[in-house]
C-alpha cells in the first residue's frame, strides 16, 4: 500500500509538529510504503524561494523530515500537483492531504484519506 503525501499536508504537519512517520504508524495496520510526487518537493522547493516566516520554516522543515526518512519518489509529467495525485491513486493508495477539494475527489474515487484531527493527531477515514 502507498501513502502518497500532499504539500498542504506537509507544511501542516510541520506547522503542528506532527511526527507524521510514528502517527502514520500508530495508525496503519497494513503494510505501506510513504511516498511524495516530485511536483511536491517542487512545491517545497518554491515555497522556501517566495514565502516568509512560518511558511518558509514549515517547507524547509517538511523537506528536511523527507530527507531523513525513507520516502520514495514518484516521478510524474506536465501537470497539477492535485491532478497527478488523483491520476497516481489507485486501490492500493492512501493519500495524506488537508486539501477540502482534493480529498473529495479522492473518497470519490473509493480512496482512503489520511487527515489531521486537533492539531496533534492523524487519522484514516474509512
Amino acid at each position: 500500500m502507498r501513502i502518497i503525501l500532499d504539500t498542504n499536508f506537509l507544511m501542516a504537519v510541520a506547522q503542528f509538529k506532527i511526527d507524521i512517520f510514528s502517527e502514520i504508524q500508530r495508525i496503519a495496520d497494513f503494510r505501506y510504503q510513504v511516498c511524495i510526487l516530485d511536483k511536491t518537493v517542487d512545491e517545497l522547493d518554491n515555497i522556501i524561494k517566495t514565502q516568509k516566516g512560518k511558511d518558509k520554516a514549515a517547507a524547509k522543515l517538511a523537506l528536511q523530515v523527507l530527507e531523513a526518512h525513507d520516502v520514495k519518489k514518484i516521478f510524474t509529467g506536465p501537470g497539477r500537483t492535485d491532478d497527478l495525485i488523483v491520476d497516481e491513486s489507485g486501490k492500493d493508495t492512501v493519500v495524506a492531504t488537508q486539501d477540502k477539494e482534493l480529498k473529495a475527489r479522492i473518497k470519490a474515487k473509493g480512496i482512503r484519506v489520511i487527515g489531521i484531527r486537533q492539531k496533534r493527531y492523524l487519522f484514516i477515514s474509512p
